[in-house]
Parts: structure tokens; C-alpha cells; sequence
């Protein structure tokens, strides 16, 4: 089951209904772009990150639990995972994969306890 892997950790500090809209995200290695949309639905919270340059000005979709903690004053969300392990997940298409039931499953798996990496930072 990949359930968790779409929730906030309660250590976070993300408050339901807070808009994350435009705030910087930080893998471990450094930054990867911006939050585009979010979702805070129960068993479904994930984050869009625009990545700009990064890879090609590609979004991608971050699931809840790979948030680390959000800092409202700086408007910067952490993320437990490098720019390769995010760079390395399945490929997002916002209008075919938000809300497809096939792709949350594999990347809940790719981002899950049971995947390559464990849950954790490599």
C-alpha cells in the first residue's frame, strides 16, 4: 500500500489550506524549482514543481510525504530526496497523469518504503 506515501509527515509543520503557490523547493543537493499546484486532500497531497531549467523547464510530481518541512516565513518547502532521485522519477504530464490512479501507484511505489530508495535520502 502506498496510502502514506500521499500524506504530509506530521513533523512538516504544513497546515492544511495554506497555499504553497510559488514557494522555492529544496531537494538535499539544492534547489529544484517551484510549487506550481498542491493538493492537501486526505490520502492524495502532493506538490507540482515547475523545475524551470533544471530538466527542460518539466514539471514533476512530488508526493506529500517527501516533504521534509515547510518554512512560511522564507516560502520554501524541503524535500528528502536529491535533484537525481527526483529527476529520476516516472515522467509527469500534468493533463494525462493528475488524478490517474495507475500513475499515483507508481510513483508511491517509486517513492515508497518499498522502493529503490527506501523512503529515504540516498
Amino acid at each position: 500500500m502506498t496510502e502514506h506515501v500521499w500524506s504530509y509527515k506530521s513533523t512538516s509543520g504544513h497546515l492544511a489550506g495554506t497555499d504553497l503557490t510559488g514557494y522555492k523547493v529544496e531537494a538535499v543537493d539544492g534547489d529544484i524549482g517551484k510549487v506550481d499546484k498542491h493538493s492537501d486532500e486526505v490520502g492524495d497531497a502532493y506538490l507540482v514543481v515547475d523545475t524551470g531549467v533544471w530538466i527542460f523547464g518539466k514539471e514533476v510530481l512530488l508526493p506529500a510525504s517527501t516533504v521534509l518541512r515547510v518554512d512560511p516565513e522564507d516560502k520554501k518547502v524541503y524535500v528528502d530526496r536529491t535533484k537525481e532521485q527526483i529527476k529520476s522519477a516516472p515522467e509527469f504530464h500534468r493533463n494525462k497523469h493528475l488524478g490517474d490512479a495507475g500513475y499515483h501507484e507508481e510513483l508511491g511505489t517509486y517513492y515508497g518504503s518499498g522502493a529503490p530508495f527506501g523512503g529515504r535520502p540516498a
